[in-house]
Protein backbone atom coordinates (compact mmCIF):
# COMPACT_ATOMS: atom_id res chain seq x y z
CA UNK A 1 0.00 0.00 0.00
CA UNK A 2 1.37 3.00 -1.20
CA UNK A 3 1.22 6.38 -2.86
CA UNK A 4 3.03 7.70 -6.12
CA UNK A 5 2.84 10.95 -7.42
CA UNK A 6 4.12 11.81 -11.20
CA UNK A 7 4.85 15.73 -11.16
CA UNK A 8 4.50 16.53 -15.22
CA UNK A 9 4.43 19.16 -17.69
CA UNK A 10 2.07 19.63 -20.31
CA UNK A 11 2.70 16.72 -23.40
CA UNK A 12 6.06 15.54 -21.17
CA UNK A 13 5.03 12.25 -21.37
CA UNK A 14 4.08 11.59 -17.48
CA UNK A 15 0.15 10.69 -17.89
CA UNK A 16 1.30 7.47 -19.87
CA UNK A 17 3.95 6.86 -17.38
CA UNK A 18 1.24 7.00 -14.74
CA UNK A 19 -1.28 4.81 -16.63
CA UNK A 20 1.22 2.43 -17.47
CA UNK A 21 3.07 2.01 -13.74
CA UNK A 22 -0.86 1.74 -11.97
CA UNK A 23 -1.13 -1.08 -14.44
CA UNK A 24 1.92 -2.88 -13.56
CA UNK A 25 1.85 -2.35 -9.64
CA UNK A 26 -2.46 -2.59 -9.51
CA UNK A 27 -3.09 0.81 -8.37
CA UNK A 28 -5.56 2.82 -8.82
CA UNK A 29 -4.64 5.48 -11.24
CA UNK A 30 -5.33 9.30 -10.39
CA UNK A 31 -5.05 12.64 -12.48
CA UNK A 32 -5.36 16.27 -11.24
CA UNK A 33 -7.87 16.77 -13.78
CA UNK A 34 -10.07 13.96 -12.12
CA UNK A 35 -9.54 15.76 -9.00
CA UNK A 36 -10.32 19.24 -10.48
CA UNK A 37 -13.51 17.70 -11.84
CA UNK A 38 -14.87 16.35 -8.76
CA UNK A 39 -13.55 19.45 -6.34
CA UNK A 40 -15.41 22.23 -8.50
CA UNK A 41 -18.13 19.28 -8.40
CA UNK A 42 -18.16 19.78 -4.56
CA UNK A 43 -18.53 23.52 -4.58
CA UNK A 44 -14.78 24.38 -4.87
CA UNK A 45 -14.45 27.08 -7.29
CA UNK A 46 -11.27 25.79 -9.10
CA UNK A 47 -11.97 27.58 -11.78
CA UNK A 48 -11.45 30.81 -10.20
CA UNK A 49 -8.60 29.86 -8.63
CA UNK A 50 -7.03 28.77 -11.96
CA UNK A 51 -8.14 32.28 -13.83
CA UNK A 52 -6.35 34.38 -10.73
CA UNK A 53 -3.20 32.81 -11.40
CA UNK A 54 -3.17 32.72 -15.13
CA UNK A 55 -4.09 36.42 -14.44
CA UNK A 56 -1.66 37.36 -12.77
CA UNK A 57 -3.82 38.72 -9.87
CA UNK A 58 -3.54 38.39 -5.86
CA UNK A 59 -6.34 36.49 -4.14
CA UNK A 60 -9.13 38.13 -2.00
CA UNK A 61 -9.70 36.77 1.05
CA UNK A 62 -12.65 34.21 0.06
CA UNK A 63 -9.89 32.69 -2.87
CA UNK A 64 -7.46 31.99 -0.63
CA UNK A 65 -9.90 29.98 1.55
CA UNK A 66 -11.08 28.55 -1.36
CA UNK A 67 -7.35 27.64 -1.87
CA UNK A 68 -6.85 25.86 1.37
CA UNK A 69 -10.44 23.94 0.46
CA UNK A 70 -9.01 22.98 -2.82
CA UNK A 71 -5.61 21.47 -0.95
CA UNK A 72 -7.43 19.39 1.87
CA UNK A 73 -9.54 18.16 -0.89
CA UNK A 74 -6.46 16.66 -2.68
CA UNK A 75 -5.30 15.58 0.47
CA UNK A 76 -8.27 13.46 1.56
CA UNK A 77 -8.50 12.08 -2.15
CA UNK A 78 -4.61 10.83 -2.12
CA UNK A 79 -4.85 9.83 1.54
CA UNK A 80 -7.80 7.55 1.13
CA UNK A 81 -5.99 6.20 -2.11
CA UNK A 82 -2.81 5.35 -0.47
CA UNK A 83 -5.15 3.13 2.21
CA UNK A 84 -7.09 1.97 0.29
CA UNK A 85 -4.84 -0.32 -1.61
CA UNK A 86 -1.98 2.53 -3.37
CA UNK A 87 -2.48 5.13 -5.94
CA UNK A 88 -0.57 6.42 -8.67
CA UNK A 89 -1.07 10.36 -8.66
CA UNK A 90 0.07 11.99 -12.25
CA UNK A 91 -0.38 16.36 -12.14
CA UNK A 92 1.36 19.33 -10.73
CA UNK A 93 3.32 18.31 -7.26
CA UNK A 94 0.48 16.26 -5.13
CA UNK A 95 3.01 15.27 -3.42
CA UNK A 96 3.32 18.68 -1.37
CA UNK A 97 -0.28 17.71 0.32
CA UNK A 98 1.01 15.02 2.08
CA UNK A 99 4.67 16.48 3.82
CA UNK A 100 4.99 14.26 6.72
CA UNK A 101 4.13 11.19 4.75
CA UNK A 102 7.97 10.72 3.74
CA UNK A 103 7.80 6.90 2.35
CA UNK A 104 6.21 8.86 -0.99
CA UNK A 105 7.53 8.18 -4.25
CA UNK A 106 7.97 11.73 -5.90
CA UNK A 107 9.01 11.41 -9.32
CA UNK A 108 9.57 14.16 -12.22
CA UNK A 109 8.85 13.75 -15.39
CA UNK A 110 10.34 15.68 -18.12
CA UNK A 111 11.49 15.78 -21.72
CA UNK A 112 12.78 18.07 -24.50
CA UNK A 113 10.86 21.29 -25.41
CA UNK A 114 10.90 19.85 -28.93
CA UNK A 115 9.67 16.84 -28.41
CA UNK A 116 6.72 18.61 -26.48
CA UNK A 117 5.94 21.17 -28.54
CA UNK A 118 5.50 18.52 -31.98
CA UNK A 119 3.36 16.46 -29.73
CA UNK A 120 1.29 20.13 -29.04
CA UNK A 121 1.25 20.91 -33.02
CA UNK A 122 -0.49 17.31 -33.62
CA UNK A 123 -2.72 16.64 -30.89
CA UNK A 124 -4.02 20.51 -31.27
CA UNK A 125 -3.60 21.39 -34.27
CA UNK A 126 -1.77 24.58 -33.45
CA UNK A 127 1.50 26.10 -35.18
CA UNK A 128 4.65 26.01 -34.16
CA UNK A 129 4.90 28.92 -32.79
CA UNK A 130 1.79 28.76 -30.91
CA UNK A 131 2.36 25.10 -29.56
CA UNK A 132 5.88 26.68 -28.26
CA UNK A 133 4.14 29.69 -26.83
CA UNK A 134 1.12 27.50 -25.23
CA UNK A 135 3.72 25.48 -23.61
CA UNK A 136 5.79 28.03 -22.07
CA UNK A 137 2.15 29.76 -20.52
CA UNK A 138 1.15 26.54 -18.95
CA UNK A 139 4.58 25.86 -17.91
CA UNK A 140 4.50 29.18 -16.03
CA UNK A 141 0.91 28.66 -14.82
CA UNK A 142 2.02 25.67 -13.17
CA UNK A 143 4.77 27.04 -11.68
CA UNK A 144 2.83 30.03 -10.23
CA UNK A 145 0.15 27.77 -8.79
CA UNK A 146 3.01 25.88 -6.73
CA UNK A 147 4.26 28.79 -5.47
CA UNK A 148 0.85 30.25 -4.83
CA UNK A 149 -1.12 27.06 -2.77
CA UNK A 150 2.39 25.74 -1.47
CA UNK A 151 4.70 28.04 -1.25
CA UNK A 152 7.73 26.53 -3.47
CA UNK A 153 9.44 26.18 -6.71
CA UNK A 154 8.17 23.27 -8.26
CA UNK A 155 11.39 23.14 -10.35
CA UNK A 156 13.99 22.39 -7.56
CA UNK A 157 14.62 19.22 -7.63
CA UNK A 158 15.17 18.09 -3.93
CA UNK A 159 11.52 18.38 -3.92
CA UNK A 160 11.37 14.69 -5.86
CA UNK A 161 13.11 11.53 -5.19
CA UNK A 162 13.99 10.91 -9.10
CA UNK A 163 14.05 12.98 -12.25
CA UNK A 164 13.34 10.50 -15.32
CA UNK A 165 13.79 12.35 -18.46
CA UNK A 166 12.26 10.75 -21.95
CA UNK A 167 14.86 11.87 -24.60
CA UNK A 168 16.50 9.15 -22.50
CA UNK A 169 13.92 6.43 -21.41
CA UNK A 170 10.84 4.72 -22.69
CA UNK A 171 8.33 5.43 -21.04
CA UNK A 172 8.05 1.41 -20.44
CA UNK A 173 11.46 1.09 -19.63
CA UNK A 174 10.61 3.93 -17.04
CA UNK A 175 7.90 2.00 -15.93
CA UNK A 176 9.82 -1.16 -15.18
CA UNK A 177 12.33 0.18 -13.55
CA UNK A 178 10.10 2.49 -10.84
CA UNK A 179 8.06 -0.65 -9.85
CA UNK A 180 11.24 -2.12 -9.10
CA UNK A 181 12.43 1.50 -7.16
CA UNK A 182 8.82 1.06 -5.66
CA UNK A 183 9.67 -1.99 -3.84
CA UNK A 184 12.72 -0.69 -1.67
CA UNK A 185 12.02 -0.38 1.61
CA UNK A 186 12.65 3.46 2.03
CA UNK A 187 8.74 3.30 -0.15
CA UNK A 188 6.60 1.00 2.16
CA UNK A 189 3.95 1.25 3.82
CA UNK A 190 4.71 1.44 7.84
CA UNK A 191 1.92 1.60 10.73
CA UNK A 192 3.22 5.18 11.70
CA UNK A 193 3.01 6.48 8.03
CA UNK A 194 -0.44 4.65 7.94
CA UNK A 195 -1.16 6.65 11.24
CA UNK A 196 0.05 9.70 10.05
CA UNK A 197 -1.90 9.35 6.85
CA UNK A 198 -5.03 8.77 8.34
CA UNK A 199 -4.31 11.75 10.76
CA UNK A 200 -3.63 14.06 7.49
CA UNK A 201 -6.68 12.39 6.01
CA UNK A 202 -9.06 13.24 9.03
CA UNK A 203 -7.79 16.87 9.57
CA UNK A 204 -8.85 17.14 5.39
CA UNK A 205 -12.11 15.78 5.94
CA UNK A 206 -12.40 18.42 8.62
CA UNK A 207 -11.43 20.75 6.73
CA UNK A 208 -13.60 19.96 3.74
CA UNK A 209 -16.73 19.74 6.73
CA UNK A 210 -15.91 23.80 7.87
CA UNK A 211 -15.67 24.39 4.22
CA UNK A 212 -19.22 22.69 2.81
CA UNK A 213 -21.23 24.32 6.42
CA UNK A 214 -22.50 27.93 4.76
CA UNK A 215 -22.52 29.20 8.70
CA UNK A 216 -18.12 28.80 8.76
CA UNK A 217 -17.63 28.39 4.54
CA UNK A 218 -15.63 31.82 4.24
CA UNK A 219 -13.45 31.17 7.50
CA UNK A 220 -9.49 30.69 7.16
CA UNK A 221 -9.18 28.00 9.29
CA UNK A 222 -6.11 25.79 9.76
CA UNK A 223 -6.89 22.05 11.14
CA UNK A 224 -4.61 19.41 12.74
CA UNK A 225 -5.71 15.73 13.71
CA UNK A 226 -3.58 14.14 16.18
CA UNK A 227 -5.41 10.38 16.31
CA UNK A 228 -9.46 11.94 16.79
CA UNK A 229 -8.40 15.25 18.41
CA UNK A 230 -8.97 17.94 16.14
CA UNK A 231 -6.97 21.37 16.86
CA UNK A 232 -8.84 24.21 14.80
CA UNK A 233 -6.93 27.93 14.29
CA UNK A 234 -8.96 30.64 13.04
CA UNK A 235 -7.99 34.48 12.87
CA UNK A 236 -9.27 37.04 14.89
CA UNK A 237 -11.64 38.93 12.31
CA UNK A 238 -13.52 35.06 12.04
CA UNK A 239 -14.35 35.16 15.71
CA UNK A 240 -17.78 35.67 15.64
CA UNK A 241 -18.21 32.82 13.20
CA UNK A 242 -16.51 30.45 14.57
CA UNK A 243 -19.03 29.32 17.03
CA UNK A 244 -20.46 26.14 15.25
CA UNK A 245 -16.91 24.88 14.28
CA UNK A 246 -16.93 22.17 17.39
CA UNK A 247 -20.82 21.48 16.57
CA UNK A 248 -20.25 20.72 12.60
CA UNK A 249 -16.56 18.69 13.46
CA UNK A 250 -18.50 16.35 16.16
CA UNK A 251 -20.19 14.77 12.92
CA UNK A 252 -17.30 13.81 10.83
CA UNK A 253 -16.32 10.60 11.77
CA UNK A 254 -13.91 9.13 14.01
CA UNK A 255 -13.67 12.84 15.62
CA UNK A 256 -13.94 12.87 19.69
CA UNK A 257 -12.61 15.77 20.83
CA UNK A 258 -12.05 20.06 19.28
CA UNK A 259 -10.15 22.18 20.49
CA UNK A 260 -10.56 25.95 18.23
CA UNK A 261 -7.98 28.49 18.58
CA UNK A 262 -8.28 32.06 17.57
CA UNK A 263 -4.54 33.50 16.62
CA UNK A 264 -2.86 35.79 14.52
CA UNK A 265 -0.35 34.15 14.08
CA UNK A 266 2.01 30.81 15.54
CA UNK A 267 4.75 30.34 17.50
CA UNK A 268 6.21 26.79 17.13
CA UNK A 269 8.30 24.93 20.28
CA UNK A 270 10.59 22.48 19.20
CA UNK A 271 11.50 20.26 21.95
CA UNK A 272 12.28 16.29 22.63
CA UNK A 273 10.65 16.76 25.85
CA UNK A 274 8.34 18.79 27.81
CA UNK A 275 7.54 19.62 30.89
CA UNK A 276 4.18 21.39 31.63
CA UNK A 277 5.56 22.66 35.03
CA UNK A 278 8.88 24.12 33.91
CA UNK A 279 9.57 27.63 33.57
CA UNK A 280 9.44 27.78 29.61
CA UNK A 281 5.68 27.05 28.81
CA UNK A 282 4.71 30.47 31.05
CA UNK A 283 6.74 32.34 29.24
CA UNK A 284 5.32 31.05 26.06
CA UNK A 285 1.97 31.63 27.36
CA UNK A 286 2.85 35.12 27.90
CA UNK A 287 4.19 36.01 24.51
CA UNK A 288 1.11 34.23 22.90
CA UNK A 289 -1.38 36.43 25.13
CA UNK A 290 1.11 39.59 23.85
CA UNK A 291 0.97 38.19 19.95
CA UNK A 292 -2.46 37.03 19.98
CA UNK A 293 -0.90 33.67 18.82
CA UNK A 294 -1.20 29.67 19.25
CA UNK A 295 1.47 27.57 20.03
CA UNK A 296 2.16 24.44 18.13
CA UNK A 297 4.38 21.56 19.65
CA UNK A 298 6.80 20.11 17.59
CA UNK A 299 8.57 17.05 18.96
CA UNK A 300 11.96 16.54 17.26
CA UNK A 301 13.35 13.09 18.74
CA UNK A 302 16.99 12.53 17.07
CA UNK A 303 16.68 8.74 16.59
CA UNK A 304 20.91 7.01 16.30
CA UNK A 305 20.51 5.93 13.25
CA UNK A 306 20.34 9.60 12.13
CA UNK A 307 23.96 9.90 14.00
CA UNK A 308 27.34 9.42 12.25
CA UNK A 309 29.90 7.72 13.78
CA UNK A 310 31.80 9.83 14.88
CA UNK A 311 29.21 11.36 16.80
CA UNK A 312 28.03 8.23 18.70
CA UNK A 313 31.80 8.21 19.45
CA UNK A 314 32.24 11.04 20.96
CA UNK A 315 29.04 10.92 22.82
CA UNK A 316 31.09 7.96 24.00
CA UNK A 317 33.94 9.93 24.80
CA UNK A 318 35.94 8.10 22.15
CA UNK A 319 36.02 10.11 19.29
CA UNK A 320 35.90 13.62 17.69
CA UNK A 321 33.27 15.60 18.78
CA UNK A 322 31.86 16.52 15.32
CA UNK A 323 28.63 17.72 14.99
CA UNK A 324 25.13 16.67 13.97
CA UNK A 325 25.05 15.78 10.17
CA UNK A 326 22.18 18.52 8.55
CA UNK A 327 21.54 15.01 6.11
CA UNK A 328 21.26 11.62 6.64
CA UNK A 329 20.64 8.38 4.49
CA UNK A 330 19.22 6.91 7.54
CA UNK A 331 16.26 9.69 7.74
CA UNK A 332 13.20 7.34 8.40
CA UNK A 333 10.87 10.44 6.84
CA UNK A 334 9.99 12.57 10.03
CA UNK A 335 7.12 10.21 11.46
CA UNK A 336 7.99 8.68 15.05
CA UNK A 337 8.37 4.40 14.77
CA UNK A 338 5.75 2.72 16.43
CA UNK A 339 8.24 1.56 18.83
CA UNK A 340 9.14 4.41 20.10
CA UNK A 341 5.90 5.94 20.09
CA UNK A 342 4.54 2.88 21.90
CA UNK A 343 7.39 2.47 24.74
CA UNK A 344 5.99 2.88 28.15
CA UNK A 345 3.29 5.19 26.70
CA UNK A 346 5.73 8.09 26.94
CA UNK A 347 4.37 10.92 25.08
CA UNK A 348 7.41 13.38 26.04
CA UNK A 349 4.76 15.27 27.78
CA UNK A 350 2.85 16.72 25.39
CA UNK A 351 -0.39 15.79 26.51
CA UNK A 352 0.23 17.54 29.34
CA UNK A 353 1.21 20.19 28.32
CA UNK A 354 -0.91 21.08 25.45
CA UNK A 355 -3.88 20.39 28.05
CA UNK A 356 -2.48 23.37 29.37
CA UNK A 357 -2.29 25.08 26.27
CA UNK A 358 -5.87 24.15 25.71
CA UNK A 359 -6.63 25.92 28.89
CA UNK A 360 -4.73 29.20 28.19
CA UNK A 361 -6.87 29.14 24.95
CA UNK A 362 -3.74 28.86 22.43
CA UNK A 363 -3.39 25.56 21.17
CA UNK A 364 -2.07 25.60 17.83
CA UNK A 365 -1.50 21.65 17.56
CA UNK A 366 1.30 18.72 17.43
CA UNK A 367 3.48 16.84 15.69
CA UNK A 368 6.61 14.23 16.73
CA UNK A 369 9.27 14.26 14.10
CA UNK A 370 12.31 11.91 13.94
CA UNK A 371 15.55 11.88 12.63
CA UNK A 372 16.88 15.07 10.88
CA UNK A 373 16.37 18.60 10.86
CA UNK A 374 15.26 18.18 6.96
CA UNK A 375 12.32 15.78 8.25
CA UNK A 376 11.73 18.64 10.72
CA UNK A 377 11.42 21.12 8.01
CA UNK A 378 9.92 19.00 5.66
CA UNK A 379 6.64 18.28 8.43
CA UNK A 380 5.48 22.02 8.74
CA UNK A 381 2.97 23.44 6.65
CA UNK A 382 4.68 26.32 4.77
CA UNK A 383 1.56 27.81 4.39
CA UNK A 384 1.39 28.65 7.90
CA UNK A 385 2.14 31.69 9.16
CA UNK A 386 5.17 31.57 11.88
CA UNK A 387 6.03 34.24 13.86
CA UNK A 388 8.54 32.80 16.00
CA UNK A 389 10.78 29.44 16.22
CA UNK A 390 11.83 28.19 19.73
CA UNK A 391 14.35 25.72 20.09
CA UNK A 392 14.18 24.00 23.55
CA UNK A 393 16.12 21.03 25.03
CA UNK A 394 16.57 18.65 21.98
CA UNK A 395 19.68 15.96 20.87
CA UNK A 396 19.04 14.77 24.63
CA UNK A 397 20.81 11.76 24.12
CA UNK A 398 24.35 13.08 23.21
CA UNK A 399 27.00 14.59 24.91
CA UNK A 400 26.67 18.43 26.59
CA UNK A 401 29.35 19.74 24.19
CA UNK A 402 27.53 18.02 21.23
CA UNK A 403 23.91 18.71 22.39
CA UNK A 404 25.13 22.51 22.62
CA UNK A 405 26.85 22.14 18.96
CA UNK A 406 23.98 20.37 17.27
CA UNK A 407 21.33 22.48 19.00
CA UNK A 408 23.50 25.94 17.21
CA UNK A 409 23.16 24.57 13.71
CA UNK A 410 19.70 23.12 14.02
CA UNK A 411 18.60 27.19 15.19
CA UNK A 412 20.93 28.04 12.16
CA UNK A 413 19.12 25.78 9.78
CA UNK A 414 15.71 26.26 10.25
CA UNK A 415 15.99 29.83 10.68
CA UNK A 416 17.49 29.54 7.55
CA UNK A 417 14.90 27.36 5.94
CA UNK A 418 12.14 29.37 7.24
CA UNK A 419 13.48 32.39 7.17
CA UNK A 420 11.67 33.74 10.59
CA UNK A 421 13.16 34.52 14.14
CA UNK A 422 14.77 31.48 15.96
CA UNK A 423 15.69 31.60 19.31
CA UNK A 424 16.39 28.94 22.19
CA UNK A 425 14.34 28.91 25.25
CA UNK A 426 16.78 30.64 27.43
CA UNK A 427 16.67 33.70 25.56
CA UNK A 428 12.79 34.31 25.90
CA UNK A 429 12.96 36.74 28.82
CA UNK A 430 15.33 38.81 27.52
CA UNK A 431 14.06 38.77 23.88
CA UNK A 432 10.38 39.38 24.49
CA UNK A 433 9.82 39.57 28.38
CA UNK A 434 10.23 41.98 30.98
CA UNK A 435 11.38 41.16 34.21
CA UNK A 436 14.16 42.46 37.17
CA UNK A 437 17.13 42.31 34.65
CA UNK A 438 15.30 44.12 32.12
CA UNK A 439 14.36 47.11 34.68
CA UNK A 440 17.83 47.40 35.81
CA UNK A 441 18.96 47.63 32.09
CA UNK A 442 16.09 49.94 31.69
CA UNK A 443 17.28 52.24 34.68
CA UNK A 444 20.33 52.54 33.70
CA UNK A 445 19.72 53.59 29.44
CA UNK A 446 17.23 56.16 31.29
CA UNK A 447 19.75 57.23 33.47
CA UNK A 448 22.42 57.75 30.95
CA UNK A 449 20.12 58.88 28.20
CA UNK A 450 19.09 61.30 31.20
CA UNK A 451 22.84 62.37 32.10
CA UNK A 452 23.62 63.13 28.48
CA UNK A 453 20.55 65.52 28.11
CA UNK A 454 21.12 67.24 31.39
CA UNK A 455 24.96 67.79 30.40
CA UNK A 456 23.40 69.30 27.07
CA UNK A 457 20.81 71.49 28.46
CA UNK A 458 23.07 72.88 31.24
CA UNK A 459 26.31 73.52 29.26
CA UNK A 460 24.49 74.94 25.88
CA UNK A 461 26.70 78.29 26.27
CA UNK A 462 29.66 76.68 26.34
CA UNK A 463 29.44 73.95 23.90
CA UNK A 464 28.02 76.74 21.52
CA UNK A 465 31.38 78.70 22.33
CA UNK A 466 33.81 75.87 21.75
CA UNK A 467 31.96 74.82 18.31
CA UNK A 468 32.17 78.32 17.54
CA UNK A 469 35.81 78.94 17.78
CA UNK A 470 38.13 79.48 15.12
CA UNK A 471 40.96 77.49 13.75
CA UNK A 472 41.09 73.94 12.06
CA UNK A 473 42.21 72.46 15.65
CA UNK A 474 38.47 73.34 17.13
CA UNK A 475 36.63 72.62 13.96
CA UNK A 476 38.13 68.93 13.53
CA UNK A 477 37.62 68.28 17.55
CA UNK A 478 34.12 69.46 17.19
CA UNK A 479 33.03 67.02 14.18
CA UNK A 480 34.96 64.22 16.23
CA UNK A 481 32.69 65.22 19.12
CA UNK A 482 29.35 65.39 17.08
CA UNK A 483 30.13 61.80 15.55
CA UNK A 484 30.70 60.42 18.81
CA UNK A 485 27.64 62.09 21.18
CA UNK A 486 24.76 62.03 18.74
CA UNK A 487 25.07 58.42 18.31
CA UNK A 488 25.72 57.52 21.68
CA UNK A 489 22.54 59.41 22.71
CA UNK A 490 20.54 58.02 19.98
CA UNK A 491 21.34 54.59 21.03
CA UNK A 492 20.98 55.02 24.66
CA UNK A 493 17.56 57.04 23.70
CA UNK A 494 16.39 53.95 21.03
CA UNK A 495 17.30 51.32 23.44
CA UNK A 496 15.12 52.98 26.59
CA UNK A 497 12.29 53.60 23.96
CA UNK A 498 12.50 49.47 23.44
CA UNK A 499 12.24 48.61 26.53
CA UNK A 500 9.49 51.34 27.30
CA UNK A 501 7.79 49.79 24.69
CA UNK A 502 8.18 46.25 25.46
CA UNK A 503 7.16 47.42 28.96
CA UNK A 504 3.67 48.70 28.22
CA UNK A 505 3.39 45.44 25.19
CA UNK A 506 3.43 47.68 22.18
CA UNK A 507 6.04 46.02 19.80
Amino acid sequence: MQLICISRGTYAGGKELAEKLAVKLGYACLSREEVTDAAARAGIPVGRLEMSIVRHRPLNEQLAVDKERFAAFITARLAEGALEGGMVYHGRTGHLVLPTIDNVLRIRAIQDAETRINRTMVRLGLSREKARKYINEVDEDRSRWARMVYNVDCEDPSLYDMVVNFDHMSVDNTAVALVSLAGLPEFQQTPASRRELKNLMCAAQCRLAIGDDPRTRHIDAKVKAEGSKITVTYPPRHQSAAAPIPEILTSVRDVSEVTCTMAATNILWVQERYNAEGTTLPELLEIAEKWNAAVTLVRLIATDEAEPATDKAARKGEGADDAFPLSSTEDDGGILDDEEAEEAGDDGGMDATMDLLIRHGRAGGRTTVTGSPQALIRSLDRTLQVSLVVIGDVFLSRSDSLRKRQTRELTAYVGESLRVPVIATEELKAQYLFGASQWLKLAGLLCMTGLMFGLVMTHQEQATTFMMKEGLHHRVLSVVLLVLFVPTFAYFWGQSASYLLRLVKFE
